[in-house]
């Protein structure tokens, strides 16, 4: 995955100081030339973008595996690793903010992911590196989707839809976000964020399409989009289930083969002892 080039602004900003130089004289034959109104706004705008460089992906996935060293087994890295490239590109998006629906639908892909982990502690720990690599909290991430889902099991569908109408800490979130989307400054839609709507759905058992489609226009968000992005949700849900599947017939299978080579080496030790025993006998007789 490429990363995310810092100088790729360095030449507009050399132009537009170029030629505010050559503009910039006292007189020339009589006449005086200044520089355009808007060649400052075009020098403060390129300084702006060339100060911003963010971490490369690379950089991104080294991060997280400084921070957790032991071994993920396949099934669930190759997932993890994808995750996390998608989400450095999200994350370092100009127009990104964090919001509390979209740890929401991250910690409800996370949950699903790792769901029948070997480890509960190890499951635990991956999520700390994982969001720490992105430079962010992973204890705001989880107090956020919990509040959220406490939340959302106490609401009905109209009460859904009608969050502007009332006050309380996660209807402001959600008037937040609403004013966010609508001004389109500050506000970058993602699938995480349509699987922490959908999540909401769920928990207030809402899930009728109408519902979404209300909600969606409730909070300024193209259902379009959520539609297409749960339809992919509900796919990776799918294979999710049927890999998991085809690992533990792996692990059922290797688990047999330990018990018959465990069973064959007893069977064998026992014969060996027996053996010796009789000899032992046969000796001193």
């Amino acid at each position: 995955m490429a990363s995310v080039p810092s100088v790729s602004f360095a030449s507009p900003c050399r132009q537009a100081a170029e030629r505010r130089l050559t503009f910039a004289g006292p007189a020339l034959r009589g006449f005086r030339f200044e520089a355009p109104k808007f060649s400052s706004r075009i020098v403060v705008r390129c300084v702006a973008a060339a100060s911003y460089a963010p971490p490369t992906v690379s950089e991104t996935k080294l991060n997280f595996l400084k921070s957790y060293k032991r071994p993920i087994p396949s099934i669930y890295n190759s997932v993890l690793q994808e995750l996390l490239v998608q989400q450095h590109l999200m994350r370092y998006k100009r127009t990104y903010q964090y919001d509390a629906v979209f740890a929401l639908g991250f910690v409800t892909v996370y949950e699903q992911l790792m769901e029948g982990y070997p480890n509960s502690e190890d499951r635990d720990a991956i999520f700390q590196a994982y969001i720490r690599a992105l430079k962010e909290d992973p204890e705001q991430y989880r107090s956020d989707a919990k509040k959220l889902e406490e939340w959302a099991r106490a609401q009905t569908a109209n009460s859904l839809i009608e969050f502007s109408t009332r006050e309380g800490e996660v209807e402001t979130i959600l008037k937040d976000i609403s004013e966010r989307a609508l001004s389109k400054g500050n506000f970058s839609y993602s699938r995480f964020f349509a699987i922490g709507l959908f999540r909401l759905l769920e928990l207030a058992n809402a899930t009728e399409p109408t519902v979404l489609e209300k909600l969606c226009a409730a909070l300024n968000i193209n259902k379009r989009s959520v539609d297409r992005d749960l339809d992919v949700y509900r796919n990776l849900l799918s294979k999710l289930v049927q890999a998991k599947e085809l690992l533990k017939e792996y692990v059922d299978r290797e688990k047999k083969k330990r018990e018959e080579r465990s069973g064959s080496q007893k069977a064998n030790e026992a014969i060996t002892k027996c053996t010796g025993d009789f000899r032992s006998v046969t000796f001193k007789l």
